[in-house]
């Protein structure tokens, strides 16, 4: 027999995704079929998020991997994880925008950051609850985290959007296609033609300025059109594929160029928020951000966009009670 007790203690990487929601767990299905690491998936309610791991593990033999995925309420479950994802929070019904959100989420998101946090201090942690700029700023204030290991997820998902809308209305792969956005994530967003391109080439050479604008509209309403066509809830499958995407760079380290919710400390003119920008992300989070060159109006647009998430940001405080 193989004596295996040589006193070395074997590690797995660790993701726990805070709230079991359809994003939360559909993200966890993600991590553990593509075997990227084991998942903690936790959630207030009794038994769903128990229910949830329980389904993906009796799954692993037709998956083909051996990953494990714990459901829990207890955050001292989650201890030890590399990342952890914040998707607790209430989903946008239809009417509602991303604002209408900010009194609850506001205080589950600071809440769960820190319970969370305190089983896991090294974390890296992203944020996907809404109104997502204004949530991340609000988990990195009470997470004690550099700004560089706090980041939101948004950018990937509506310049994922703007990608697919260009493949359709061109006829082209989605792999040849690349797509930019910029700005908070909500109706101020700040797509980008110049710098969406098709294998290279800038779609504004190969599409016209009014059907562009008809692209860009459907980009920012994105969320709001899945929300009003399903009623009861909002998208899940294209946000839990945005946030795999940044969980993944993060434990690879593929230093990857992504637009997500990065803090801004002078960058594009812009102080003390999060906004979504082109940033570098490796292992320890954020590494640098790219400072793309802006027309005027570009910059004007990504101005108005910063503004109200500062607005929004003041609202959360005040609900919050907090001192500004």
């Amino acid at each position: 027999m193989f004596d295996v007790s040589l006193g070395t203690t074997c590690h797995s990487t660790r993701v726990s995704i805070i709230g079991s929601g359809n994003v939360g767990a559909t993200l966890a299905q993600r991590i553990a079929e593509k075997d990227l690491a084991d998942v903690v998936l936790l959630d207030v309610l009794d038994g769903r998020p128990q229910g949830i791991a329980l389904d993906l593990m009796e799954a692993r033999g037709i998956e083909g991997h051996d990953r494990h995925i714990t459901g829990t309420n207890r955050y001292a479950d989650t201890a030890g994880s590399e990342v952890i994802v914040i998707t607790a929070g209430l989903p946008r019904k239809p009417g509602m925008t991303r604002e209408d959100l900010i009194q609850t989420n506001a205080n589950i998101v600071v809440q769960v950051t820190q319970k969370a946090l305190e089983y896991s201090p090294q974390a890296v942690l992203v944020v996907v609850t809404n109104p997502l700029d204004v949530m991340t700023y609000l988990a990195w204030k009470v997470s004690g985290l550099l700004p560089q290991r706090v980041m939101g997820m948004a950018g990937i998902l509506d310049s994922a959007r703007l990608q697919t809308f260009i493949a359709l209305e061109l006829g082209v792969s989605t792999a040849d296609v690349n797509a930019m956005v910029l700005g908070s994530h909500g109706d101020l967003m700040v797509p980008l033609p110049r710098y969406s391109t098709v294998n290279g080439i800038p779609i504004v050479e190969m599409l016209d300025g009014e059907t562009i604008d008809r692209l860009v509209e459907r980009t920012r309403n994105g969320g709001a059109e899945i929300v009003e066509l399903m009623q009861t809830g909002g998208a899940y499958y294209a946000p839990a594929s945005s946030a795999y995407v940044m969980v993944e760079a993060i434990l690879l380290n593929q230093h990857r160029l992504l637009p997500i919710a990065s803090y801004l400390q002078g960058e594009y003119g812009l102080h003390d928020l999060f906004l979504g920008v082109p940033s570098w992300l490796g292992c320890g989070g954020i590494e640098a951000i790219l400072e793309l060159k802006l027309t005027d109006a570009e910059r004007k647009a990504l101005n108005r966009s910063a503004e109200s998430v500062s607005h929004n940001i003041q609202t959360a405080y005040s609900l919050l009670g907090w001192a500004a």
